[in-house]
């Protein structure tokens, strides 16, 4: 059943205020108000939202309405990522929402005065807004359902603003349905529409058929089945070919939607598709994520075939292992070893007589590991061994087993031991064996673990290994696994330390038989002054003296192109072309002072050997020291000695410059001292908190502080001796520096010299010099 006019009146008054309307405008522009404010199905808006609702708009005076607009939170607009791109709607001026409101409140006050709704409607329609389009059809179709007997229904002016709205809010194909629906309802008041002519409609298809497409929906509409057609069939027919002008509908549609005449069945279908701004982001996250995944998938499906073709695992073909060809080495050519040369005898007779240590059922170690600091020879007695005995020789390095092929390493240790069987007796050297038998731990890639595990086999498994022997040589013992080191395996570990001072003379004699030397060269005087030194480096001094010797076009190798090639490989090459300004070389100069008077005036000091100001390495200065027979231990005196003698090149700044002069060249110095310090306290027992070793991760954090606590003890004691010893000497401390600035280079003699005020060299030996630089330039000249 309808409601009466009045009901309606009431629903109308009841469902929100009349300012309603022109709040959602100022709001959202028109965006908010999907259907009529006097229709109750529809959602009521909050006062909180609606500040134009405090009273009628009626009520307000025009001049607020400004203000009240610019203060209204409503204005503004939400937050779209299309308007990134995309510019808004803008709401109507204030002043014509002022009108739309007082028309909504006339109308919702009478429903059914044609003009009153009318007045709104054409309102509504002048915005041009879709907000707007989309209240007239809400209306209407409100209308229709509450009122279907309402006098706006007769009129043909407000079903074709309603149509108009529905085109313009991209409602087009609801036409069809709108004139059914008005039909329908207007019979059932005994209302029968007049019939319409339709030539005028094919008037306006034949006017608008080469208008040029654009992208609109295709709107179907059921053809009248008579020539003519009714009042609302002909205001969709208007409507719709007023929009066709804009919209580019073709006379053939047109005709097919009303026309008299049947389809052209030749003509063309015109599609037209049209697509949004921005329509293209979903189809790219969409090809992306579909690449990515058939990616995954792909590399899935090879990695499964390349381990199971082994085609990875094969990697590249290696040459095949072969004996070194170099000269054999005997035992004679490897000097300052002689108790590993003894151990390794043993290893000799097996390989040239087996049967005279099996006859008693004896059995040879089946590996030797060899072990010492770098270049000590621990290569020439595995040469040295194969040698001797005759048999071939198969070197390897630890890291040649390691490659970025899965299983190469464990294939390279199978072709070793399988090339060394075929010869056998036979030889296998591994070098740097910690590089492929470290500690096996859980964090190990699984390539890694393979190698190790096939050396272990190898050594000792299944398949036997007689007379083949394994020499390792490594400078880090305590780093291999516990497996590999095991009896029956390496069952022997030979030491291989630095040579002591018969077998550095040893070295250093077996080394110069290839170079022309001065007949006053005293090997033993050279061994004196290269304590600490290893084989290689023996190797390496004579072999710079001889360059050297060769540069000045000397006749031979003398004592001063010894000690020349010493003092490079101790303290560094010389820079002599380095600019130094005066100040800085005299500060330089006090500070390795301070260091040689520490050394020499402190009990348990190591002997001082050379002092320098002049520029080596990456130092501005050096102070070398070298004690005078070889040493095995240290005691607490000695470490304290150090610590003195390490700052004493700070101290003696602070004590000419004062102490906010103190450059940072005594870094290095800080480094030295607290590493000796932390030594006593940690490792040496050298401290109050007793003979203990103590670790990082051991160690509680209150017994870590104990710690820094002892290593700050120390240094500063070991500031105030050496602060107490300069102040002491403070003239000799001068007279150091300023000898220094003037030679640049003096050794432990010459100091001693300076020190009691004597002149450091004779007058002849100056001339020598003088004449020997003279020649030096003008050999170099004459190249």
């Amino acid at each position: 059943m309808l409601a009466s006019p009045q009901v309606y009146c009431a629903l109308s008054r009841g469902a929100r205020p009349a300012s309603s309307l022109t709040a959602s405008l100022v709001s959202v522009g028109l965006r908010s108000l999907s259907t009529s404010a006097c229709f109750p199905r529809y959602p009521v808006h909050s006062a909180t939202r609606n500040l134009i609702l405090a009273r009628p708009t009626a009520h307000i005076p025009p001049r607020s309405l400004p203000s009240l607009y610019r203060q209204s939170p409503l204005t503004l607009r939400p937050f779209s990522l299309k308007a990134l791109w995309s510019k808004g709607e803008q709401p109507p001026p204030p002043h014509v929402v002022a009108r739309i409101s007082l028309l909504e409140a006339e109308a919702n006050t009478k429903p059914r005065d044609v003009g009153k709704q009318l007045e709104l409607f054409r309102e509504l329609a002048q915005t041009n807004m879709k907000a707007s389009y989309e209240i007239i059809v809400s209306r209407w179709e409100r209308m229709c359902e509450v009122d279907s007997e309402s006098p706006l229904l007769q009129s043909s002016e407000a079903f074709k603003i309603y149509l108009d709205a529905l085109v313009n809010s991209g409602n087009a194909a609801a036409v069809q349905s709108a004139v059914e629906r008005r039909d329908a309802l207007l019979t059932a008041q005994g209302i029968t529409p007049p019939p319409v002519d339709m030539p005028a409609l094919e008037k306006s298809e034949d006017a608008q058929a080469d208008a040029p497409p654009a992208p609109q929906p295709t709107v179907t509409i059921e053809k009248p089945t008579a020539a003519k057609v009714t009042e609302s069939q002909g205001i969709a027919q208007a409507v719709l070919a007023k929009a066709s002008t804009s919209n580019a509908l073709t006379g053939n549609t047109m005709s097919r939607l009303w026309g008299n005449a049947a389809p052209d069945a030749s003509a063309p279908i015109q599609v037209i598709l049209t697509e949004k701004k921005g329509a293209w982001v979903p189809r790219l996250l969409r090809f992306m994520f579909l690449s990515l995944l058939a990616s995954f998938f792909l590399l899935i499906i090879l990695s499964v075939f390349f381990e199971n073709s082994g085609l990875i695992k094969a990697g590249p073909q290696f040459s095949v292992f072969e004996p070194n060809p170099d000269r054999p080495v005997r035992f004679s050519d490897v000097h300052g070893v002689d108790e590993a040369k003894e151990e390794l005898q043993d290893i000799v007779q097996f390989l040239k007589d087996p049967s005279s240590f099996t006859v008693l059922g004896g059995r040879l170690p089946n590996g030797v590991l060899l072990t010492g600091p770098p270049g000590t020879g621990k290569t020439m007695l595995a040469k040295a061994v194969a040698g001797e005995a005759g048999v071939p020789f198969f070197s390897a390095s630890g890291s040649e087993f390691d490659e970025m092929y899965v299983g190469v390493g464990a294939k390279r240790v199978r072709e070793l031991f399988a090339a060394a069987r075929k010869r056998q007796p036979a030889i296998i050297f591994i070098d740097e064996l910690d590089a492929v038998g470290g500690k096996r731990n859980n964090r190990d890639q699984q390539y890694m673990k393979q190698t190790l595990n096939q050396l272990l086999v190898e050594m000792d498994g299944f398949q036997g290994s007689e007379g083949v022997i394994v020499i390792a040589a490594t400078n880090f013992p305590q780093s291999l696994d516990s497996a590999l080191t095991r009896p029956g395996r390496f069952d022997r570990h030979i030491a291989v330390p630095l040579p002591d001072i018969r077998g550095r003379v040893q070295i250093i004699q077996h080394h110069m038989k290839g170079v022309k030397t001065s007949t006053e060269v005293d090997p033993k005087r050279l061994a004196r002054g290269t304590i600490g030194f290893s084989g290689a480096d023996l190797q390496n001094m004579v072999n710079i003296a001889a360059i050297h010797a060769a540069k000045e076009r000397a006749k031979d190798v003398n004592l001063n192109h010894f000690e020349w090639a010493i003092d490079r490989i101790i303290m560094g090459a010389e820079r002599k072309s380095a600019f130094i300004e005066p100040k800085q070389k005299l500060a330089t100069a006090y500070h390795e002072a301070g260091h040689a008077l520490v050394c020499i005036y402190t009990d348990g000091a190591m002997p001082l050997h050379k002092v320098t100001c002049m520029p080596r390495g990456h130092a501005l200065g050096y102070t070398s020291q070298l004690p005078q027979d070889d040493k095995f231990s240290v005691t607490y005196k000695e470490m304290l000695a150090r610590m003195d003698v390490a700052m004493g090149g700070r101290i003696a700044e602070g004590l000419i410059y004062g102490p906010e002069n103190i450059t940072g060249g005594a870094s290095s110095d800080i480094h030295s001292a607290s590493g000796l310090a932390r030594d006593m306290v940690k490792r040496l027992g050298f401290s109050k908190l007793g003979p203990v070793d103590y670790s990082d991760s051991d160690a509680s954090p209150k017994r870590l502080q104990e710690i820094d606590d002892e290593v700050t003890r120390l240094i500063k004691e070991s500031e105030e001796r050496a602060r107490e010893v300069l102040t002491s000497k403070l003239p000799e401390l001068h007279r150091l520096a300023e000898s220094l600035v003037e030679y640049e280079t003096l050794d432990g003699d010459e100091v001693k010299k300076v020190i009691k005020g004597e002149p450091i060299r004779a007058l002849n030996e100056v001339l020598d010099e003088k004449l020997q630089e003279t020649e030096e330039v003008d050999n170099f000249a004459s190249r």
